[in-house]
């Protein structure tokens, strides 16, 4: 019992970390021209979830982090591009986190964030019917890897840390 209520804090805070960093990152302007390139800095939280919990409490995270998001930035828009591209990102760090061992999980982060941006270009397409949003696609894979390596080099950074804390313990 008093290891399922770690477990619940732990993730608690994780989601609402990832919420936070959302928030932030909201809060600074986007010095791109092309719609939907972000740094995407609360996936460091995800990244990290994945390769240090079960596959469903890193799935509640991330769920609960889009859903809370979406309300906070009064953008429900917003939500189905990011559950797309969430889902799509996090189904695929999942089989490749079979493949891709935790010293190198920000490998992971990079095919991750360019599922999250195929995902979204996806929804897209759906939502509003123009084939000329593939046109955004090459900037969107461009700036996806960038900022997965990125996100995913910070991530690694943490699971790191924190192995060198509990050899320390």
């Amino acid at each position: 019992m008093r290891g399922n209520l770690r477990r619940l804090t732990e993730l608690s805070l994780l989601t609402a970390a990832a919420l936070i960093i959302f928030i932030i990152e909201l809060q600074i302007p986007s010095p791109f021209v092309i719609p939907g390139i972000k740094l995407g800095l609360s996936n460091i939280i995800t990244v990290y979830a994945v390769y240090r919990y079960r596959a469903f409490e890193a799935f509640s995270v991330l769920i609960v982090r889009i859903l809370l998001g979406s309300i906070f930035s009064g953008n429900l828009t917003a939500l189905i591009y990011s559950l797309t591209g969430g889902l799509l990102c996090f189904l695929g760090m999942l089989v490749f986190k079979r493949f891709i061992d935790e010293r190198h999980l920000w490998i992971s982060s990079v095919f991750g964030a360019v599922l999250h941006n195929t995902g979204q270009i996806a929804a897209a397409l759906l939502l509003l019917q123009t084939p000329q949003i593939l046109m955004y696609y090459p900037f969107l894979l461009l700036a996806g890897c960038l900022s997965g390596a990125f996100t995913g080099l910070c991530a690694q950074i943490i699971v790191n840390r924190i192995d060198i804390r509990k050899s320390d313990s």
